[in-house]
């Protein structure tokens, strides 16, 4: 290992107060209206507009510089290789968003469309996606369950479900719910919302999606063992439905369930072979694909559906639905669903944007995100597709096959274009079990995500703790409750770190400006006569009471008590000068009446008797520190509260003799102490440092220290 390079650092310059910084950085307060700001911001000119306009719609900045040398041709093999898997995944998800499959064709047709013209990631490919269709069919079978479109069936007498009406209607439902997330993700990006991602952590996104993995399992149980079990809705429906499939299993379809053994096995030694001869092969084997091709011409050739009851796909229909307003009295019915879908929706594409931009080193706008993912889906919506996000398995594929701009996403679409106008009616005896075998093993990746538990406890147990708490939540609640109920937890994880903050004394590295908590180093010493206070969070409302309690005890000064003895003292103080002041009074007034009585005699001398005298403590108790330094560098703001409780405790402690001052306060933490009243004509900027050894200098030299302790303290 080499030697670590050391270099000599010297400062010499006066102790410094924030009065004194700010007359030599001479601080501006010229901060300017919220009148001057927005007329600042309504202000238009050519290169302005130009600048918006193309901050609006990215397309137009990046189009006129595409290089077809480049670009072209790993866009194109990237195009159509993720168009060819939009096919197996769109019908899939179709599945799970309980609407049939052909929308799920649309639904990566559309919205690819419209985010290759306003997206501003490279990599990423949108559509269909596991997580946002289970989201969407709760909403949908809550809405609209079987049980609304029971009709009799004269030639069975017996109950039936009207498929064409259900499904018509779910269509209305699924429609609306995605029209309305892409209203919320367009009003939130122009309102520059896009940080509200933040609030979704990696592991609280990581494990809801793990929760949300197991309810897309077990939706597609049904389509597995060919039973017709109950949607059950609201919390706890994920058991329920469990329970149910396990009560029809002795009912199970021989010739579904052989079907999704087969297909399953099949899709994992293909993918198993696309992963070893992945170095070798320019493009990865469209397995999903030839998989649903042999499907089909089997299950055409044995006649599944009609011999052993196999459920098929059923009647596909070529070319694309006209447009229809979404149905606004549903609004009202989905609200909830729809923002739960559009801050899921987005969450993902932006983490997953961010990962790639970053890989290559280039911007993704968090907000125009927004924008382009609620245009995608809003006008999805009306071309009746349901809410589409970032695919990790699609975008890997594009990112591998050499896919370098938003074309390949555009090229992709043009490949559902050609299945959907001419060759979707092919796939209309395609087993549904065969899709479902499809997003089992599509789920692989989703399912690892349960050693990031083992990984979490070694690194962060309270991440690990968020995680497990948005799995559990995601998996008894909805996936849209979970949701909530999965940030709130989150959001109580940092308040109880706020609230529970290490309180902490600092001392002094020798021979060094440099100062750190004393418990926790050996050689950092106590600077003699100087107590240094730090806690690890920001001083708020919530965690007011503890921050002056953690203070008494590390400084061992019961503030309380002497302040309250030393107002009795007081109050004893002024009740014996009363009563010594009526002694004198009534001395006075004897001599008075003495003198009157022998006008023509000398003035005897009066004796002052039974006077009592108070000694107060002329000097401080020795014992008490001179000074207390609050260093204030881990507080990013001060409420009103945190505000009242430093003047409470430069009053209080000044009251019994020590003197307290303030250290590497932040702008804005001062900006809020002015605002909160408390500066005054007796507490100025001077009790304000930039630096801890600053404030340590400036006590000592306004302390008188001893011989034996100025030996000890280290100047710098």
């Amino acid at each position: 290992m080499a030697e670590r390079r050391r270099m000599a650092y010297r400062v010499h310059r006066e102790i410094l107060d924030e009065e004194e910084v700010d007359e030599m950085a001479e601080k501006s307060d010229s901060k300017g209206s919220l009148t001057q700001k927005f007329k600042q911001s309504m202000r238009c000119s050519g290169p302005r507009l130009k600048s918006c306009l193309l901050d609006s719609v990215p397309l137009l900045s990046w189009l006129p510089k595409y290089s077809l040398r480049e670009n072209a041709l790993g866009d194109l093999v990237s195009g159509i290789s993720v168009g060819i898997m939009h096919l197996p995944q769109g019908m899939a998800y179709a599945l799970l968003a309980s609407v049939p499959p052909v929308f799920g064709l649309y639904s990566s047709f559309y919205p690819v469309l419209i985010y290759f013209i306003f997206g501003t990631s490279k990599h990423i490919s949108v559509g269909t996606y596991a997580v946002m269709s289970v989201m969407i069919g709760g909403a949908i079978e809550r809405v609209a369950p079987d049980s609304n479109f029971i009709v009799w069936d004269n030639e069975t007498n017996s109950s039936i479900v009207d498929i064409f009406t259900r499904d018509a209607e779910r269509v209305r439902v699924a429609a609306a719910v995605t029209f309305l997330s892409g209203l919320f993700q367009i009003l939130l990006g122009l309102v520059q919302f896009g940080f509200v991602v933040t609030y979704l952590s990696d592991p609280l996104v990581r494990g809801y999606t793990t929760g949300a993995a197991i309810h897309v399992i077990v939706s597609q149980l049904k389509y597995t063992f060919g039973i017709s079990p109950k949607r059950y809705s609201g919390p706890m429906s994920l058991i329920y439905t469990v329970i149910e499939v396990c009560y029809l299993l002795p009912t199970t379809n021989i010739g579904t369930l052989v079907v999704s053994i087969v297909t399953i096995i099949s899709l994992i030694l293909a993918k198993e072979l696309n992963a070893y001869l992945s170095k070798k092969l320019p493009v990865p084997i469209p397995v999903e694909l030839i998989g649903i091709v042999i499907a089909t011409i089997v299950s055409w050739q044995v006649n599944l559906d009609e011999k052993y009851g196999v459920d098929v796909v059923g009647t596909i229909p070529s070319g694309l639905q006209p447009p229809v307003l979404p149905d606004v009295s549903l609004f009202g019915q989905v609200i909830g669903d729809a923002f739960a879908l559009s801050v899921v929706g987005y969450g993902i594409a932006i983490s997953l944007g961010r990962i790639f931009a970053l890989k290559y080193g280039y911007n993704v706008d968090s907000n125009q995100e927004l924008i382009a993912l609620g245009l995608s889906n809003a006008f999805g919506g009306i071309f009746q597709c349901f809410a589409i996000s970032c695919s990790m398995s699609r975008t890997m594929v594009q990112e591998s096959t050499g896919g370098k701009t938003q074309v390949a996403g555009a090229l992709s679409a043009i490949v559902i274009l050609i299945i959907v106008l001419w060759i979707g009616a092919l796939f209309e005896e395609l087993p549904k079990a065969v899709l479902g075998a499809i997003i089992y093993v599509n789920l692989h990746g989703m399912m690892k995500q349960f050693m990031d538990i083992p990984a979490l406890w070694k690194s962060n147990k309270v991440d690990m703790v968020v995680w497990v708490a948005t799995f559990i939540f995601t998996v008894l609640l909805n996936p849209d409750m979970g949701l909530a109920a999965s940030i709130g937890f989150s959001m109580l994880t940092v308040i109880f770190r706020t609230q529970l903050p290490k309180y902490s004394l600092l001392g002094q590295v020798p021979d060094t400006d440099i100062y750190r908590p004393l418990e926790d180093y050996n050689q950092v010493r106590q600077v003699p006569g100087i107590l240094i206070f730090r806690s690890s969070a920001t001083l708020y409302f919530a965690n007011a009471e503890m921050y002056l309690d953690a203070l008494r005890e590390k400084s061992g000064i019961n503030i309380t008590k002497i302040l309250s003895a030393k107002k009795k003292l007081e109050a004893k103080r002024k009740k014996l000068e009363e009563e010594n002041a009526k002694k004198a009074k009534k001395a006075a007034k004897e001599a008075a009446k003495n003198n009157t009585a022998d006008t023509k005699g000398e003035p005897e001398e009066t004796e002052q008797k039974d006077i009592t005298f108070i000694e107060m403590d002329p000097e401080p108790d020795p014992s008490l520190p001179r000074a207390i330094i609050l260093d204030l560098s881990p507080v990013n703001f001060l409420d009103t509260v945190g505000v009242k409780t430093l003047r409470r405790i430069w009053t209080d402690y000044g009251e019994i003799g020590v003197k307290v001052v303030l250290a590497c306060c932040q702008t804005g933490v001062v900006d809020n102490l002015q605002a909160g009243g408390f500066f005054n004509d007796k507490v100025t900027k001077s009790c304000l440092f930039s630096s801890i050894h600053d404030a340590v200098l400036h006590c000592q030299s306004s302390g008188r220290l001893s011989q034996d302790e100025e030996n000890r303290f280290t100047h710098f």
